[in-house]
Protein backbone atom coordinates (compact mmCIF):
# COMPACT_ATOMS: atom_id res chain seq x y z
CA UNK A 1 0.00 0.00 0.00
CA UNK A 2 2.75 2.19 0.78
CA UNK A 3 4.42 1.98 -2.98
CA UNK A 4 0.79 2.48 -4.59
CA UNK A 5 0.62 5.99 -2.35
CA UNK A 6 4.44 6.68 -2.79
CA UNK A 7 4.09 6.06 -6.86
CA UNK A 8 0.85 8.38 -7.12
CA UNK A 9 2.72 10.85 -4.94
CA UNK A 10 5.73 10.89 -7.55
CA UNK A 11 2.76 10.91 -10.72
CA UNK A 12 1.28 14.30 -9.17
CA UNK A 13 3.84 15.46 -8.32
CA UNK A 14 5.95 14.41 -12.09
CA UNK A 15 2.70 15.73 -13.88
CA UNK A 16 2.80 18.89 -11.52
CA UNK A 17 6.33 19.48 -12.52
CA UNK A 18 5.64 18.97 -16.14
CA UNK A 19 2.79 21.44 -16.25
CA UNK A 20 4.10 24.21 -14.92
CA UNK A 21 7.18 23.61 -17.34
CA UNK A 22 5.44 24.11 -20.21
CA UNK A 23 3.45 26.74 -18.69
CA UNK A 24 7.32 28.49 -18.59
CA UNK A 25 8.39 27.58 -22.09
CA UNK A 26 4.84 29.08 -23.23
CA UNK A 27 5.51 32.68 -21.03
CA UNK A 28 9.24 32.30 -22.12
CA UNK A 29 7.79 32.27 -25.67
CA UNK A 30 5.90 35.09 -25.47
CA UNK A 31 9.51 37.29 -24.87
CA UNK A 32 9.92 36.86 -28.64
CA UNK A 33 6.36 38.17 -29.64
CA UNK A 34 7.80 41.34 -27.33
CA UNK A 35 10.83 41.71 -29.23
CA UNK A 36 8.80 41.41 -32.87
CA UNK A 37 6.16 43.46 -31.80
CA UNK A 38 8.69 46.19 -30.80
CA UNK A 39 11.13 45.25 -33.59
CA UNK A 40 7.78 46.02 -36.24
CA UNK A 41 6.91 49.57 -34.60
CA UNK A 42 10.18 51.01 -34.42
CA UNK A 43 11.81 52.47 -37.30
CA UNK A 44 14.62 50.53 -39.42
CA UNK A 45 17.66 51.85 -37.21
CA UNK A 46 16.48 50.76 -34.51
CA UNK A 47 15.26 47.26 -34.85
CA UNK A 48 18.58 45.31 -33.73
CA UNK A 49 18.57 47.29 -30.74
CA UNK A 50 14.89 46.48 -29.49
CA UNK A 51 16.00 42.49 -30.27
CA UNK A 52 19.21 43.12 -28.25
CA UNK A 53 16.78 44.63 -25.50
CA UNK A 54 14.41 41.98 -25.20
CA UNK A 55 16.52 39.52 -24.90
CA UNK A 56 19.52 41.58 -22.65
CA UNK A 57 16.84 42.51 -20.04
CA UNK A 58 15.66 38.69 -19.87
CA UNK A 59 19.00 37.41 -18.82
CA UNK A 60 19.62 40.65 -16.12
CA UNK A 61 16.26 39.84 -15.02
CA UNK A 62 16.78 35.84 -14.70
CA UNK A 63 20.02 36.88 -12.34
CA UNK A 64 17.91 39.70 -10.22
CA UNK A 65 14.92 37.75 -9.33
CA UNK A 66 16.92 34.11 -8.61
CA UNK A 67 19.47 35.87 -6.55
CA UNK A 68 16.88 38.68 -5.00
CA UNK A 69 13.25 39.45 -6.36
CA UNK A 70 12.18 36.14 -5.68
CA UNK A 71 13.45 35.80 -1.99
CA UNK A 72 11.69 39.34 -1.76
CA UNK A 73 8.43 37.96 -2.89
CA UNK A 74 8.18 34.33 -1.13
CA UNK A 75 10.69 34.32 1.61
CA UNK A 76 12.70 31.23 -0.78
CA UNK A 77 16.63 31.12 -1.68
CA UNK A 78 17.81 28.45 -3.93
CA UNK A 79 21.46 28.61 -2.39
CA UNK A 80 20.94 25.34 -0.89
CA UNK A 81 22.14 21.92 -1.78
CA UNK A 82 21.15 20.34 -5.24
CA UNK A 83 19.89 17.26 -3.40
CA UNK A 84 17.17 19.24 -1.45
CA UNK A 85 16.08 21.39 -4.96
CA UNK A 86 15.31 18.03 -6.40
CA UNK A 87 12.59 17.47 -4.49
CA UNK A 88 8.73 16.95 -5.23
CA UNK A 89 10.75 16.41 -9.12
CA UNK A 90 11.89 19.79 -8.47
CA UNK A 91 9.02 21.48 -8.93
CA UNK A 92 10.02 24.70 -6.76
CA UNK A 93 13.06 25.35 -9.25
CA UNK A 94 9.89 24.81 -12.07
CA UNK A 95 7.68 27.16 -10.53
CA UNK A 96 10.52 30.05 -10.36
CA UNK A 97 11.13 29.65 -14.08
CA UNK A 98 7.03 30.16 -14.54
CA UNK A 99 7.56 33.32 -12.27
CA UNK A 100 10.76 34.53 -13.56
CA UNK A 101 8.89 34.22 -17.11
CA UNK A 102 6.27 36.64 -15.82
CA UNK A 103 9.03 39.13 -13.59
CA UNK A 104 11.11 39.39 -17.18
CA UNK A 105 8.06 41.21 -19.07
CA UNK A 106 7.92 44.17 -16.98
CA UNK A 107 11.23 45.08 -18.17
CA UNK A 108 9.67 43.85 -21.81
CA UNK A 109 7.10 46.02 -21.46
CA UNK A 110 8.64 49.02 -20.78
CA UNK A 111 11.31 48.16 -23.50
CA UNK A 112 8.54 49.59 -25.82
CA UNK A 113 7.86 52.84 -24.29
CA UNK A 114 11.20 53.83 -24.08
CA UNK A 115 12.15 52.76 -28.04
CA UNK A 116 14.04 54.73 -29.82
CA UNK A 117 16.17 56.92 -27.57
CA UNK A 118 16.79 55.36 -24.50
CA UNK A 119 20.55 53.88 -23.37
CA UNK A 120 21.12 50.51 -22.99
CA UNK A 121 23.69 50.22 -20.41
CA UNK A 122 20.83 52.22 -17.55
CA UNK A 123 18.38 50.36 -19.23
CA UNK A 124 19.62 46.96 -17.95
CA UNK A 125 20.73 48.96 -14.76
CA UNK A 126 16.45 49.64 -14.93
CA UNK A 127 15.77 46.02 -15.07
CA UNK A 128 18.07 44.99 -12.37
CA UNK A 129 16.20 47.23 -9.91
CA UNK A 130 12.95 46.86 -10.73
CA UNK A 131 12.79 42.76 -11.24
CA UNK A 132 15.05 42.69 -7.78
CA UNK A 133 13.11 45.24 -5.87
CA UNK A 134 9.70 47.04 -7.02
CA UNK A 135 8.16 44.64 -8.94
CA UNK A 136 8.49 41.53 -6.09
CA UNK A 137 7.38 44.09 -3.39
CA UNK A 138 4.06 44.21 -5.21
CA UNK A 139 3.97 40.71 -6.43
CA UNK A 140 4.87 39.30 -3.18
CA UNK A 141 2.30 41.33 -1.11
CA UNK A 142 -0.70 39.98 -3.75
CA UNK A 143 0.65 36.82 -4.64
CA UNK A 144 1.85 35.64 -1.42
CA UNK A 145 0.08 37.80 1.08
CA UNK A 146 2.99 39.77 2.38
CA UNK A 147 2.36 42.82 4.75
CA UNK A 148 -1.16 41.79 5.31
CA UNK A 149 -3.23 43.68 2.58
CA UNK A 150 -5.06 40.62 1.53
CA UNK A 151 -6.16 39.88 4.68
CA UNK A 152 -6.79 43.19 5.71
CA UNK A 153 -8.95 43.36 2.48
CA UNK A 154 -10.60 39.89 2.89
CA UNK A 155 -11.61 40.88 6.94
CA UNK A 156 -13.00 44.45 5.83
CA UNK A 157 -14.63 43.85 2.45
CA UNK A 158 -15.14 39.80 2.31
CA UNK A 159 -12.85 39.13 -0.54
CA UNK A 160 -8.91 40.04 -1.18
CA UNK A 161 -8.12 40.89 -3.81
CA UNK A 162 -7.85 38.92 -7.18
CA UNK A 163 -5.48 38.76 -9.51
CA UNK A 164 -5.33 35.13 -11.03
CA UNK A 165 -2.60 35.90 -13.97
CA UNK A 166 -1.50 38.88 -13.44
CA UNK A 167 -3.96 42.08 -14.80
CA UNK A 168 -2.21 44.13 -12.35
CA UNK A 169 0.83 42.56 -10.78
CA UNK A 170 2.27 42.22 -14.09
CA UNK A 171 0.70 44.29 -16.78
CA UNK A 172 -0.30 47.06 -14.95
CA UNK A 173 2.81 47.79 -13.11
CA UNK A 174 4.33 47.58 -16.11
CA UNK A 175 2.51 49.62 -18.24
CA UNK A 176 2.59 52.68 -14.93
CA UNK A 177 6.57 51.78 -14.46
CA UNK A 178 6.84 52.81 -18.76
CA UNK A 179 4.85 55.86 -17.89
CA UNK A 180 7.02 57.26 -15.39
CA UNK A 181 10.44 56.05 -17.88
CA UNK A 182 8.58 57.22 -20.96
CA UNK A 183 7.37 61.01 -18.63
CA UNK A 184 11.23 61.23 -17.80
CA UNK A 185 13.22 60.07 -21.45
CA UNK A 186 11.28 62.94 -22.90
CA UNK A 187 9.76 63.06 -26.80
CA UNK A 188 11.71 61.54 -29.74
CA UNK A 189 13.39 64.30 -31.78
CA UNK A 190 11.35 65.27 -34.36
CA UNK A 191 7.88 63.61 -33.44
CA UNK A 192 6.28 67.20 -32.77
CA UNK A 193 6.57 70.21 -34.87
CA UNK A 194 5.06 73.14 -34.25
CA UNK A 195 2.74 71.34 -31.78
CA UNK A 196 1.78 68.60 -34.18
CA UNK A 197 2.30 65.23 -34.38
CA UNK A 198 4.45 63.35 -36.98
CA UNK A 199 3.87 60.32 -38.32
CA UNK A 200 6.83 57.87 -37.51
CA UNK A 201 5.49 55.07 -39.41
CA UNK A 202 6.19 51.40 -38.39
CA UNK A 203 8.92 49.95 -40.22
CA UNK A 204 7.83 46.45 -40.61
CA UNK A 205 3.83 45.61 -40.70
CA UNK A 206 4.76 41.53 -40.80
CA UNK A 207 7.04 41.65 -38.01
CA UNK A 208 4.48 43.30 -35.94
CA UNK A 209 1.45 40.90 -36.64
CA UNK A 210 4.26 37.78 -36.04
CA UNK A 211 5.06 39.69 -32.42
CA UNK A 212 1.36 39.98 -31.95
CA UNK A 213 0.53 36.17 -33.42
CA UNK A 214 3.06 34.75 -30.69
CA UNK A 215 1.95 36.56 -27.81
CA UNK A 216 -1.68 35.55 -28.61
CA UNK A 217 -0.70 31.93 -28.33
CA UNK A 218 1.62 32.25 -25.51
CA UNK A 219 -1.16 33.75 -23.91
CA UNK A 220 -2.56 31.12 -22.96
CA UNK A 221 0.34 29.41 -21.43
CA UNK A 222 0.30 33.08 -19.20
CA UNK A 223 -2.99 32.33 -18.04
CA UNK A 224 -4.04 28.89 -18.05
CA UNK A 225 -1.05 27.43 -16.36
CA UNK A 226 -1.08 30.01 -13.74
CA UNK A 227 -3.40 27.70 -11.75
CA UNK A 228 0.39 26.16 -11.64
CA UNK A 229 -0.89 22.76 -10.92
CA UNK A 230 -2.56 20.06 -13.05
CA UNK A 231 -5.42 19.52 -10.74
CA UNK A 232 -6.30 23.03 -10.65
CA UNK A 233 -6.10 23.64 -14.48
CA UNK A 234 -9.53 24.93 -15.67
CA UNK A 235 -11.06 25.44 -19.39
CA UNK A 236 -13.10 28.07 -18.01
CA UNK A 237 -9.52 29.93 -17.93
CA UNK A 238 -8.78 28.72 -21.43
CA UNK A 239 -11.90 29.84 -23.09
CA UNK A 240 -12.58 33.07 -20.99
CA UNK A 241 -9.16 34.11 -22.52
CA UNK A 242 -10.40 33.15 -26.55
CA UNK A 243 -13.18 35.44 -25.73
CA UNK A 244 -11.45 38.41 -24.52
CA UNK A 245 -8.79 37.85 -27.03
CA UNK A 246 -11.57 37.84 -29.59
CA UNK A 247 -13.37 40.73 -28.25
CA UNK A 248 -10.02 42.95 -27.88
CA UNK A 249 -9.61 42.17 -31.75
CA UNK A 250 -13.06 43.05 -32.94
CA UNK A 251 -13.57 46.17 -31.17
CA UNK A 252 -10.11 47.35 -32.12
CA UNK A 253 -10.99 46.69 -36.18
CA UNK A 254 -13.93 48.58 -35.66
CA UNK A 255 -12.64 51.28 -33.78
CA UNK A 256 -9.47 51.65 -35.03
CA UNK A 257 -10.54 51.57 -38.75
CA UNK A 258 -9.22 48.74 -39.97
CA UNK A 259 -5.39 50.54 -38.94
CA UNK A 260 -3.34 47.18 -38.75
CA UNK A 261 -1.23 48.48 -35.80
CA UNK A 262 -4.58 48.51 -33.78
CA UNK A 263 -6.13 45.62 -34.94
CA UNK A 264 -2.58 43.55 -33.59
CA UNK A 265 -3.09 45.51 -30.45
CA UNK A 266 -6.38 45.34 -30.09
CA UNK A 267 -6.41 41.13 -28.97
CA UNK A 268 -3.39 41.81 -26.89
CA UNK A 269 -5.92 44.35 -24.98
CA UNK A 270 -8.53 42.48 -24.43
CA UNK A 271 -5.82 39.29 -22.86
CA UNK A 272 -4.23 42.19 -21.03
CA UNK A 273 -7.62 43.42 -18.97
CA UNK A 274 -9.17 38.72 -18.94
CA UNK A 275 -6.22 38.27 -16.74
CA UNK A 276 -7.38 38.86 -13.27
CA UNK A 277 -10.65 37.65 -14.04
CA UNK A 278 -9.93 35.13 -16.41
CA UNK A 279 -10.81 32.48 -13.72
CA UNK A 280 -13.82 33.55 -11.87
CA UNK A 281 -15.83 35.44 -15.02
CA UNK A 282 -18.56 33.56 -17.53
CA UNK A 283 -17.03 33.96 -21.52
CA UNK A 284 -19.67 36.73 -22.49
CA UNK A 285 -18.01 38.78 -19.81
CA UNK A 286 -14.41 38.00 -20.72
CA UNK A 287 -16.19 38.82 -23.80
CA UNK A 288 -17.03 41.87 -22.87
CA UNK A 289 -14.25 42.96 -20.88
CA UNK A 290 -11.99 42.51 -23.80
CA UNK A 291 -14.09 44.37 -26.34
CA UNK A 292 -13.63 47.17 -24.19
CA UNK A 293 -9.95 46.94 -23.70
CA UNK A 294 -9.39 47.14 -26.82
CA UNK A 295 -11.88 50.31 -27.63
CA UNK A 296 -10.30 51.80 -24.90
CA UNK A 297 -6.77 50.55 -25.95
CA UNK A 298 -7.49 52.79 -29.67
CA UNK A 299 -8.74 55.77 -27.89
CA UNK A 300 -6.08 56.06 -25.08
CA UNK A 301 -3.36 55.59 -27.47
CA UNK A 302 -4.76 58.32 -30.01
CA UNK A 303 -5.30 60.60 -26.60
CA UNK A 304 -1.56 60.18 -25.87
CA UNK A 305 0.14 60.82 -28.80
CA UNK A 306 -2.32 63.49 -30.56
CA UNK A 307 -3.62 65.11 -27.45
CA UNK A 308 -1.41 64.95 -24.25
CA UNK A 309 2.05 64.48 -26.48
CA UNK A 310 3.56 61.50 -24.36
CA UNK A 311 5.90 60.12 -26.70
CA UNK A 312 5.08 56.50 -25.90
CA UNK A 313 6.37 54.20 -29.03
CA UNK A 314 4.34 51.65 -28.77
CA UNK A 315 1.70 52.56 -26.60
CA UNK A 316 2.62 50.38 -23.36
CA UNK A 317 1.23 52.78 -21.11
CA UNK A 318 -2.07 52.53 -22.77
CA UNK A 319 -2.39 48.53 -23.35
CA UNK A 320 -0.61 47.41 -20.39
CA UNK A 321 -1.31 50.27 -18.02
CA UNK A 322 -4.66 51.53 -18.07
CA UNK A 323 -5.84 48.19 -19.57
CA UNK A 324 -5.01 46.27 -16.70
CA UNK A 325 -6.39 48.55 -14.15
CA UNK A 326 -9.46 47.71 -16.67
CA UNK A 327 -8.60 44.12 -15.50
CA UNK A 328 -8.46 44.81 -12.21
CA UNK A 329 -11.69 46.39 -11.92
CA UNK A 330 -13.23 44.06 -14.65
CA UNK A 331 -12.90 40.80 -12.28
CA UNK A 332 -14.94 42.48 -9.18
CA UNK A 333 -18.02 43.12 -11.79
CA UNK A 334 -18.04 40.53 -14.16
CA UNK A 335 -16.79 37.88 -11.46
CA UNK A 336 -20.10 38.20 -9.28
CA UNK A 337 -22.48 35.46 -9.49
CA UNK A 338 -25.00 38.32 -10.65
CA UNK A 339 -23.45 38.42 -13.75
CA UNK A 340 -22.84 35.16 -14.60
CA UNK A 341 -19.38 34.40 -12.58
CA UNK A 342 -17.97 32.29 -9.62
CA UNK A 343 -18.29 34.80 -7.38
CA UNK A 344 -15.76 34.99 -4.19
CA UNK A 345 -14.44 38.57 -5.32
CA UNK A 346 -14.91 42.04 -4.12
CA UNK A 347 -15.09 45.08 -6.39
CA UNK A 348 -13.90 47.48 -3.39
CA UNK A 349 -11.23 45.48 -2.82
CA UNK A 350 -10.35 45.08 -6.36
CA UNK A 351 -10.37 48.99 -6.69
CA UNK A 352 -8.29 49.41 -3.98
CA UNK A 353 -5.40 46.72 -5.13
CA UNK A 354 -5.55 47.85 -8.22
CA UNK A 355 -5.18 51.63 -7.58
CA UNK A 356 -2.17 50.26 -4.82
CA UNK A 357 -0.62 48.64 -7.99
CA UNK A 358 -0.75 52.21 -9.87
CA UNK A 359 0.96 53.82 -6.96
CA UNK A 360 3.34 51.19 -6.34
CA UNK A 361 4.75 51.39 -10.38
CA UNK A 362 4.70 55.18 -10.27
CA UNK A 363 6.53 55.62 -7.36
CA UNK A 364 8.69 52.88 -8.30
CA UNK A 365 8.86 54.15 -11.79
CA UNK A 366 9.96 57.76 -11.08
CA UNK A 367 12.26 56.72 -8.20
CA UNK A 368 14.74 54.12 -10.40
CA UNK A 369 14.18 56.11 -13.65
CA UNK A 370 14.61 59.76 -11.44
CA UNK A 371 17.80 58.07 -10.13
CA UNK A 372 18.85 56.36 -12.74
CA UNK A 373 19.02 59.87 -15.08
CA UNK A 374 21.03 62.01 -12.72
CA UNK A 375 23.92 59.13 -11.93
CA UNK A 376 24.28 57.94 -15.68
CA UNK A 377 21.87 59.90 -17.99
CA UNK A 378 18.79 57.49 -19.92
CA UNK A 379 18.76 59.18 -23.10
CA UNK A 380 21.26 58.85 -26.18
CA UNK A 381 22.86 62.05 -27.36
CA UNK A 382 20.73 63.56 -30.43
CA UNK A 383 23.58 62.49 -32.79
CA UNK A 384 23.13 58.75 -31.57
CA UNK A 385 19.11 59.17 -31.97
CA UNK A 386 19.61 60.43 -35.38
CA UNK A 387 21.54 57.94 -36.40
CA UNK A 388 19.73 55.19 -34.88
CA UNK A 389 20.27 53.36 -31.64
CA UNK A 390 21.34 50.00 -34.05
CA UNK A 391 24.44 51.77 -35.26
CA UNK A 392 25.07 53.87 -32.17
CA UNK A 393 24.64 51.06 -29.64
CA UNK A 394 25.57 47.86 -31.38
CA UNK A 395 27.73 49.30 -34.33
CA UNK A 396 25.51 47.09 -36.75
CA UNK A 397 22.57 47.66 -39.03
CA UNK A 398 19.29 45.54 -39.05
CA UNK A 399 20.03 44.06 -42.66
CA UNK A 400 22.54 44.23 -44.84
CA UNK A 401 22.56 45.58 -48.74
CA UNK A 402 25.84 43.00 -50.08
Amino acid sequence: MEDINSAVETLIHGSNTLFILLGAVMVLAMHAGFAFLEVGTVRQKNQVNALSKILSDFAVSALAYFFIGYWVAYGVTFLEPASVLTEENGYALVKFFFLLTFAAAIPAIISGGIAERAKFGPQLCATLLIVAFVYPFFEGMIWNGNYGLQAWLEAQYGASFHDFAGSVVVHAVGGWLAFGAVILLGRRDGRYRDGRLVAFAPSNIPFLALGSWILIIGWFGFNVMSAQTLGSVSGLVAVNTLMAMVGGTVAALLVGRNDPGFLHNGPLAGLVAVCAGSDLMHPVGALITGAVAGALFVWAFTATQVKWKVDDVLGVWPLHGLCGVWGGIACGIFGQQALGGLGGVSLSSQLIGTALGVAVALVGGFLVYGLLKVLLGIRLSQEEEYYGADLSVHKIGALSQD
